[in-house]
């Protein structure tokens, strides 16, 4: 037979032709790591999830009609979209040959699709049927082509007419499905409104899944604060536009949006196009800052760029970022599960790493192919023995056999202690089976607040049971006892002489911390008193700030895990954070007060400032106690509370500001927000005198080097 040499692409294709053929490599051998995300974020490394076992596409030819003997070779160029049928045979949009290849389910040619009589042009998505009607989005032309088993054109869906689609609106599909009924959701290129609804015969039925707005802060300001005029002549910010989407067994559309969103790149919609995924809001989009292969932090501000979806038989969802050269998994709920892959190094291609992944999808063995566009191939995967026994643990789990699961997810746990979703099953298990407080030390592994919560709620439930009738009896004892003592001592001596008794002789000290109790019933007479009788001192304001300091210790270490999870904390940061906040506060009150006409002195500042933090403490302390008999339940209580808080340290610093400097009240506004500009520009100055101050040490570090080398 006779080749047609394609250069250094068919070289390159032949090379991962034949490592593909190898065995399946072991772990050591995978040129990719796989990890997953613990309950704080941190990363923690698995074992392999997927294996790479073939390539497929790299060996596509074309015969000469004239001499069937004679092939050249027809690789594929900038594909576009993959897609399995209920077959497993394989349909590839070749979009740089204006073609779809077929495909058998070993990956052994069929045929090529082209539609002679009504050619395709630049096709982007393809969908097959149960029927094996073939759907195919026919990009370049500007329609979808929908073609029978043998290749003939059965209909094509132009640009609707419709009243409700605006004039402006371009129909260039670039991906597409369709449902039981017939009906098409097709997502065009830079369509912002979602995807376009078509019935079976082309009408319009509807925008679906449309994705929000995004504003940043300063449009979210804008907006608010423009009038409509105004906000007319700012460029219009539109919604994301949708990738890919998918469906799977039960009916469920997801699509995925690479845009600049921290959250929502993946939604699960119902037929309502509400998004099923609300208990992972946020995960999606996280910039996972990985190599992975030197797993070394990467600090660039890039996001993950989702570019398609696939939904296994099982109902996991794996998405391919674009970006990272990610491939994503996550369960039926969209709860994480590993991710895995990664860039292949420049001029070379390794086997399981990719170039520029564009589409997935998966086959009845959720085995997983992965097409690249730069590669030109399909690379496949297969799940290895970990993920094969976590996907069955999750499995019995999410169908609520707790028991049947809990055993397997053991399993993974004695393979990684660090899998997060095994710790979850398990507490879940324990707490199915009512033992409430090994599901709440788990759930507090796993990171789970509210599962945590829930354990406790059970656990508080159950204690109050025991001893209800006990606490009442106490209680009601103690009162009627207090009632008698109070009756038979009413007319003893001893009572009248403690309320006539004389006053004591207290410190100094002592006095000026009663005033600062004082200004918390009386801020007024209490700021005056500061400023005009001299009451308070330097050392009881110290005295009240270590007080405070070691407040929030208290807070950060005692605060229930309901409404605290921080993993590690850091006293010195703490501390740090703390005194320069109120140290700069501090000055920059003096500064901003000697030029706007305030009588306060530095002294008045520094000890009304300490005075008016002492709230931190007589609420902050009791209240991280009391979380600790609180569950989420109660999660209003403890806000009320904890912002009530923190509004009583806001007006008594505004009191402060205002009777300590004679100010009215619109004078005190300005004092403090002239206060919190100078203290920005002065952290600008601080930060800007470190950088210059490092670099000049550096300098001089640099010229005594040379200066003693030579």
């Amino acid at each position: 037979m006779k080749y047609k040499r394609s250069g250094w692409r068919l070289i390159l294709s032949l090379i991962i032709v034949c490592t593909a053929m190898l065995p399946a490599p072991a772990s050591a051998e995978v040129k990719y790591s796989t990890f997953t995300r613990n309950s704080y974020g941190n990363l923690v490394w698995l074992q392999p999830a997927y294996f790479p076992v073939g390539v497929i596409g790299a060996d596509l030819y074309v015969t000469d009609p004239n001499n069937p003997g004679d092939r050249t070779v027809s690789s594929l160029k900038e594909p576009k979209d993959i897609f399995i049928d209920e077959r497993d045979e394989i349909y590839i949009a070749d979009t740089g040959n204006n073609r779809i290849v077929h495909l058998s389910a070993d990956g052994t040619f069929i045929r090529y699709i082209t539609v002679p009589d009504n050619p395709l042009n630049k096709p982007e998505g393809v969908y097959v049927t149960a029927d094996g009607d073939i759907f195919i989005a026919d990009t370049g032309n500007k329609r979808v082509i929908r073609l029978g088993k043998d290749g003939n054109v059965k209909k094509l869906y132009e640009r609707p007419d419709s009243k409700f689609i605006s004039d402006s609106f371009v129909f260039t599909p670039v991906k597409l499905i369709v449902d039981k009924r017939g009906f098409l959701y097709v997502a065009s290129q830079g369509s912002y409104e979602g995807l376009l609804v078509l019935d079976p015969e082309g009408r319009f039925q509807g925008f679906f899944g449309t994705n929000q707005t995004v504003l940043t802060p300063l449009e979210a300001l804008k907006k608010w604060l423009y009038t409509d005029v105004m906000y007319s002549k700012e460029v219009l910010k539109r919604p994301e536009t949708i990738n890919s989407l998918s469906t799977d067994e039960n009916g469920f559309i997801y699509t995925v949006t690479g845009g600049s969103a921290k959250s929502n790149q993946l939604k699960k919609l119902n037929s309502r196009g509400v998004n099923l995924l609300r208990s992972s809001q946020g995960s999606f989009g996280e910039y996972r800052g990985v190599d992975a292969r030197t797993t070394v932090l990467n600090t660039v501000a890039k996001r993950p760029q989702l570019i398609d979806v696939a939904v296994d038989r099982n109902g996991n969802i794996a998405v391919a970022d674009k970006q990272f050269k990610y491939i994503t998994h996550y369960d039926p709920n969209g709860n994480l599960m590993y991710f895995w892959g990664g860039p292949s190094d420049f001029g070379t291609s390794q086997v399981g790493l990719m170039k520029n992944p564009v589409a997935l999808d998966f086959n009845s063995k959720n085995e997983l192919y992965v097409l690249d566009d730069q590669e030109n191939i399909v690379q496949k995967y297969r799940m290895s023995e970990f993920a094969q026994l976590v996907d069955e643990a999750n499995q019995l789990t999410l169908s609520g056999f707790y028991e049947e699961g809990e055993q397997l997810w053991r399993e993974v746990l004695r393979l990684n202690p660090q899998f997060n979703p095994a710790i979850l099953a398990l507490a879940q298990a324990a707490f199915k089976n009512e033992q409430y407080e090994d599901a709440k030390k788990l759930f507090h592994e796993a990171g789970d607040q509210e599962g945590y919560s829930e354990a406790f709620w059970q656990i508080r439930l159950q204690w109050f049971q025991r001893y209800f009738s006990w606490i009442a009896s106490f209680v009601l004892i103690g009162f009627i006892l207090l009632q008698v003592l109070d009756k038979l001592t009413k007319k003893h001596g001893y009572r009248s002489k403690w309320r006539n008794r004389s006053g004591l002789r207290l410190p100094s000290i002592v006095l000026h911390l009663k005033h600062a109790l004082y200004v918390l019933r009386h801020p007024i007479d209490g700021f005056s008193a500061i400023r005009y009788e001299g009451k308070g001192s330097f050392w009881s304001a110290i005295l009240i700030l270590i007080v405070v300091y070691f407040s929030l210790l208290f807070r950060e270490f005692n605060t229930s895990f309901v409404y605290n999870n921080v993993l590690r904390i850091n006293v010195y940061t703490i501390f740090t954070q703390f005194f320069i906040a109120w140290i700069a506060w501090v000055i920059a009150n003096h500064l901003v007060s000697s030029i706007y006409r305030g009588e306060g002195r530095l002294r008045d500042i520094f000890i009304g400032s300490a005075y008016a933090m002492v709230p931190y403490c007589v609420v902050g302390i009791p209240l991280a106690i009391v979380s600790n008999v609180m569950t989420l339940s109660e999660t209003s209580i403890y806000e009320f509370v904890d912002q009530g808080m923190v509004i009583w340290i806001a007006l008594l610093m505004f009191w402060k500001v205002q009777f300590i400097h004679n100010y009215s009240v619109g004078e005190t506004l300005m004092n403090i927000i002239l206060t919190l500009a100078t203290m920005l520009v002065l952290g600008l100055l601080i930060f800007i005198m470190t950088g210059l101050t490092r670099d000049l040490i550096s300098f001089a570090l640099e010229v005594m080097r040379e200066v003693t080398l030579r």
